[in-house]
Order: C-alpha cells, then structure tokens, then sequence
C-alpha cells in the first residue's frame, strides 16, 4: 500500500456510491454550495464508508497498517490553524472535518492544502479518522504507535503558539 493505493481504494468505495465525480470536482474547485457539499457528506456517510470498510476488511494486516498510516499522516498534515479556523472550532470538530476532507478523495484534499478557503464549514465525517485502525484491532489487535497523531493540535507546524483554539489541550502542558 502507497498513496496511490490509498486513494485509489477511496475513489474505488465513491465508485459503489456512483462517483460523484461532478459534484466532487465542483466541491474541490470551490464551487459547490454547502449544501450541496453537506449531501455529499450524507454520502460519504452513508455509502462510501461502508464500501470503504469492505475493501479495508480484505487487506492483509500490513496493508491494513499502511493505509492507517497514510491515513494518519494525511490528517496530521492538515491539522493546521489556517485550515481549522475555516471548518470548526472544537477539537474533535475540527478532526471530524478533516476525516470528511480526506474521505472526499485526492483532488478535495489537495485544494484544501493549497486554500483553506475551499474548506466547508462543518462538513464532517468522524467514522474516516480511524476507520482503519478499529478495523486493524478488531482484527489483528494493538497497533504499534506510528509517532504521529491524528489529533487536533498534534501538528506543531501547523499550529503557530498562539494559534491553538481554546477547546484544544496546550501541547507545552
């Protein structure tokens, strides 16, 4: 499992909820309303984690590990301030919104890195974040730590010191 691998099995669980690839591309190019951005999180919901969790139910425990780990650093890398104050301000809000923009797929997640503005304001999935890692322990027990968390706030190059929203732990303390 690598990064391609990762989206790929993200675009293929889209693939059992018919796509949305228009609405998808739209979203990621700032042009979908947030209406319509909160339908697809219904979807996301509702269709593609399921699928998801299927594809993720074959997978070996290494491949299961790896894409955990991608998983978890793709949160990690937008756990930042510029991004959080665009989509919610508690810290489990603002994990569950970052699991929605990774749950969108490649070209939603890369547009968001590049213009938190493209973020949709409470637009979550809480079921992407660790999807995987309930899956792998379940299955195959403890997962040994990666080092990183997924956390709000973990990210110390994401959170300049006086950045941190008043629900999220100090990292000094």
């Amino acid at each position: 499992m690598d990064e391609n691998g990762f989206w790929a099995m993200i675009e293929a669980a889209w693939g059992v909820a018919g796509g949305k690839a228009k609405p998808r591309q739209r979203l990621s190019e700032g042009k979908l309303s947030e209406g319509r951005a909160y339908a697809l999180q219904e979807v996301l919901e509702e269709e593609v984690v399921p699928a998801l969790l299927e594809r993720l139910d074959a997978l070996s425990a290494d491949e299961l590990l790896e894409f955990d780990r991608i998983l978890e650093r793709k949160l990690y890398d937008i756990d930042r301030a510029d991004i959080q104050e665009r989509t919610d301000g508690s810290d489990d809000g603002f994990l569950y919104c970052r699991g929605f923009i990774v749950g969108m797929g490649r070209a939603y997640y890369e547009a968001v890195r590049a213009n938190p503005d493209r973020a949709i304001t409470d637009a979550e999935c809480e079921q992407m974040c660790y999807l995987s890692w309930h899956l792998y322990h379940d299955k195959f027990g403890e997962m040994t730590p990666s080092g990183i968390s997924r956390e709000t706030c973990s990210n110390p190059a994401g959170w300049p010191p006086d950045s941190k929203p008043d629900a999220a732990p100090d990292a000094a303390g």
